[in-house]
């Protein structure tokens, strides 16, 4: 576990710990509201302009089926890079970015609290925790890409 590249950064939703390799963190934000977005899920927040990007933004909490909680001044926006996709995703607090050793991460579970195990790629014991490893690329279905591209230019058109 010598190898610097092997970091996670990990936040909080609730009183659960998640992570994302460090590589497919851009950047940590300070919450701002997005602009809204029509006719898309509850979980998507809408869109905000990152780097001349529009980049869609997810409530993890909502995506996870967790409830609904007010922003605070820990909440933060993960600007996320996976599989040539720019995401945004909502979290109740950075934590950290922690040294963790990839052949210790175990296979996901097929549900984990009602968290589908399509959006995991495993889960990494880190002390006496164990932290739920996202895999970036699964946050978003194919199909509410398209959707969100397709609402995003109408956004940025008429915005």
């Amino acid at each position: 576990m010598n190898n610097e590249a092997d970091k996670l950064v990990t936040f909080r939703l609730g009183d659960d710990l998640f992570a994302a390799d460090i590589f497919a963190v851009e950047r940590v934000l300070r919450y701002t509201a997005p602009t809204a977005v029509p006719d898309m899920p509850d979980y998507i927040e809408g869109v905000i302009d990152y780097q001349q990007r529009v980049v869609p933004i997810v409530n993890l909490r909502l995506r996870f089926e967790l409830p609904r909680v007010d922003v605070r001044s820990e909440t933060r926006i993960l600007i996320l890079h996976g599989g040539g996709e720019w995401i945004g995703v909502v979290v109740d607090a950075v934590t950290a970015v922690t040294p963790f050793d990839p052949s210790a991460v175990a296979e996901p579970p097929r549900m984990f609290r009602g968290l589908a195990g399509q959006y995991l790629k495993g889960i990494v014991r880190m002390g006496d925790k164990l932290v739920i490893l996202l895999d970036v690329e699964k946050l978003l279905s194919s199909t509410e890409r398209i959707a969100l591209e397709r609402a995003s230019g109408e956004v940025v058109a008429n915005g």
